[in-house]
């Protein structure tokens, strides 16, 4: 009376053959991509629904939002054309249009907008004078949309709105104006 070994190995095969079918399986909700890799090189953009993978060969390396994104970004220290130092508050709306560029193109996309937004920011803001960056915010935001739009598109994105959230000028300046205006009402 011997135990028949086939009665342990099917179901263990039958479960991992289970596994395999499960591991290669990968869904991708709406307005994503997933970008695949087989043995380490780009094989293909997943797209939304189910998709099959070879298992060991096939690897999702990541999903990627293609939804309009929101970057916030802190303050920053920026100095008018005629020397005076405010910090202004800017919010970039951007878009992935290229999952592949996005995945392949730059190793930090999000920390390059930033980086590119607040240098841009002191380039554009530089050549205005204090009155003409407080009453222009559309110029401001208009030029860096256009700057921010044509460095990104080669990384897949396409940036559809900047806005300046808050401009703060130094303490000591509003003071100043704030008496100014006061003694422009008492006359």
């Amino acid at each position: 009376m011997g135990i028949d070994i086939g009665v342990f190995l099917f179901p263990f095969l039958l479960l991992l053959l289970v596994a395999f079918a499960v591991s290669s399986v990968r869904i991708i909700n709406q307005a994503r991509a997933g970008i695949i890799e087989r043995l380490g090189k780009f094989h293909g953009v997943a797209q939304t629904g189910v998709n099959i993978l070879i298992p060991f060969i096939d690897h999702m390396k990541v999903i990627i939002d293609l939804r309009e994104q929101l970057a916030d970004y802190p303050p920053q220290p920026v100095i008018t054309k005629d020397n005076v130092t405010m910090m202004i508050d800017t919010v970039v709306y951007f878009q992935v249009t290229d999952p592949v560029k996005y995945a392949y193109e730059h190793a930090n996309p999000r920390g390059a907008i930033e980086n590119l937004a607040a240098t841009t920011l002191r380039n554009i803001v530089g050549e205005m004078d204090l009155d003409e960056t407080l009453t222009s915010r559309d110029t401001v935001n208009a030029k860096l949309r256009e700057i921010l739009d044509e460095a990104t598109d080669k990384w897949g994105i396409k940036v559809t709105r900047v806005e300046i959230k808050n401009i703060a000028p130094p303490r000591d300046l509003l003071d100043a104006m704030e008496k100014q205006m006061r003694a422009e009402r008492e006359r």
